[in-house]
């Protein structure tokens, strides 16, 4: 199978097809696809959907994709690398952070909302238009536009499962685990006793309740899940330890190095140093 990579931070291509190569790929790269016209069949980890204009798909670092052109399409591709990642705000990284762990990673348009199709239209045109321009703070504009298409992807994921914890939902796990995802940042909210409140349920009973429903402990999993999201940290940003430290909320350095030690087999200095070397 082809690997692809990207050898500078972002870039855009408009590319007009009667036929798109059927060679499944993968990137080392996360990637955003806009359709402007045309159909077919998108292809993702071997799932397969039908495509029209005015859908956006995102594709990530290590899915496999194609797809297949019945009808002349325009692409949009938006492409993004690590490196740009790490010149971007703790804010937006926290966005990019909650679509790559909450996206299914299957085929299909992630916009839900009828009003956001024209808007990432608008957005789409105006990249294309600003990438063949030579004004002024030209590549400023473009990374303005390409991450507010991202916020509007991260908007619409959460759209696509939101928590309620007073909905009638059959599914209580996903409510469980998304209420965690929502509150990852903010450790008050995650005590036994608020998340026992928001499901009205006893908070000696909570824990034991929520290992009935996703068949995982309460605390491992809030645990296991910051971990997930401070190796994304430690990849894609240049925060420093005490900076991650504060942001989700551990008492010091030494508690999160042996709680990161124990879920990877490396501190996070060792983590961060690793990664950069497999570059």
């Amino acid at each position: 199978m082809e690997i692809r990579n990207l050898h500078r931070p972002f870039e855009i291509q408009l590319l007009e097809v009667l036929e798109y190569e059927a060679k499944l790929h993968r990137n080392l790269f996360f990637e955003m696809v806009f359709v402007l016209e045309g159909k077919g069949i998108q292809i993702i980890n071997d799932h397969r959907l039908p495509y029209g204009p005015d859908k956006l798909f995102l594709i990530f670092p290590q899915d496999t994709h194609s797809f297949e052109v019945t009808q002349k399409t325009r692409f949009l591709f938006i492409r993004f690398h690590h490196s740009y990642l790490k010149t971007q705000s703790t804010e937006w990284v926290q966005k990019l952070e909650f679509i790559f762990h909450n996206h299914n990673h299957l085929p299909g348009c992630i916009l839900k909302t009828v009003t956001d199709k024209p808007l990432v239209r608008a957005i789409a045109e105006a990249l294309i238009r600003e990438d063949h321009s030579d004004f002024p703070q030209q590549q400023e504009v473009i990374k303005q536009l390409l991450n507010t298409i991202i916020t509007v992807a991260a908007r619409n994921i959460s759209i696509i499962s939101p928590f309620d914890a007073n909905s009638s939902s059959t599914d209580t796990s996903l409510d469980l685990l998304n209420y965690v995802h929502h509150n990852i940042y903010q450790p008050q909210q995650l005590k036994a006793k608020k998340i026992a409140l928001q499901f009205n349920v006893s908070d000696t009973y909570i824990s034991e309740y929520f290992k009935a429903k996703t068949k995982q402990s309460m605390q491992n999993y809030i645990i296991a899940y910051k971990m997930k999201l401070i190796e994304t940290r430690l990849k894609f940003t240049n925060m420093q330890i005490n900076e991650i430290v504060y942001e989700f909320g551990f008492s010091d350095a030494s508690h999160l190095n042996r709680l990161f030690k124990k879920h990877t087999g490396l501190n996070p200095t060792e983590y961060k140093k690793q990664f950069r070397n497999i570059q």
